[in-house]
């Protein structure tokens, strides 16, 4: 088995002016050699010009979200074409915070995830429960659902990550315990092993949901968990920076 590169990826959702990319380079300027790739996925009016600020450094930009189709009359949306060619290398799909807001479907996700892999993007797969759906006993159905509906058969051999980010976690403080994560990471790596074999291994499970410097050590060091999507501890570099030093 070969394990994989962990990633820690910091979702900015809809937060950050041109003043923020500070921020972004001090991110840059304060990370030291370590085992994880970093990521910083700014609103779609950054994405440029911090793949400018950043170039030679070690921190990797992505986006958001992409729309599925290449272009047409669709005002608003963003393409992963186009977000290649704003210097990104990866992109955030299928956040519950999409899948709430705008409907979007494991269907969906999974064109979406087709898309970002044709214009050379790295996909991070989201998936995770609502905390009604965890009380009823239906996380793991749920989740390993989520992953075999989100992601389609085009990424055997591609890179990509999942992230976990159960839906109440997020945003909110609250946090699963360490044997619940790790049994949710267990049963996502045994689906994606079902699906694409060992070659799944390299794949690093992402959690996400309320991580923060104080809880980022135990929880980056529980079973499967190769890395974090991290939301609003990624906006100050000094947080940030002390999740990565926790892998």
């Amino acid at each position: 088995m070969t394990a994989p590169v962990p990633l820690i990826a910091g979702n900015w959702k809809m937060n950050g002016l041109a003043a923020s990319l500070e921020e972004a380079c001090a991110v840059a300027a304060g990370m030291d050699a370590g085992p994880a790739r970093v990521a910083l996925c700014p609103p779609a009016t950054l994405v440029e010009r911090m793949s400018r600020v950043l170039v030679g450094t070690p921190v990797l930009v992505g986006g958001q979200d992409a729309r599925a189709e290449e272009n047409g009359a669709f005002t608003g949306d963003v393409s992963a074409g186009m977000l290649a060619d704003a210097g990104a290398s990866l992109v955030i799909l299928g956040h519950s915070e999409r899948r709430e807001g705008y409907g979007e479907t494991d269907a969906l996700v999974s064109r979406k995830v087709q898309a970002a892999l044709g214009a050379g993007l790295e996909p991070i797969v989201c998936v995770g429960e609502t905390l009604a759906q965890r009380q009823a006993g239906e996380a793991l159905s749920l989740v390993t659902k989520q992953v075999r509906g989100s992601l389609p058969q085009d990424l055997a051999g591609q890179a990509f990550s999942v992230a976990y980010e159960p839906v109440w976690a997020i945003g909110t403080g609250l946090t699963p315990t360490t044997a619940e994560i790790q049994e949710m990471h267990r049963a996502i790596r045994a689906t994606l092993n079902e699906m694409f074999g060992a070659a799944a291994d390299v794949a690093p499970i992402l959690y996400g949901g309320s991580v923060k410097p104080s809880n980022a050590a135990e929880i980056l060091h529980a079973d499967e968990v190769g890395g974090a999507l991290v939301g609003g501890a990624s906006l100050k570099a000094d947080d940030f920076l002390a999740i990565i030093r926790a892998i």
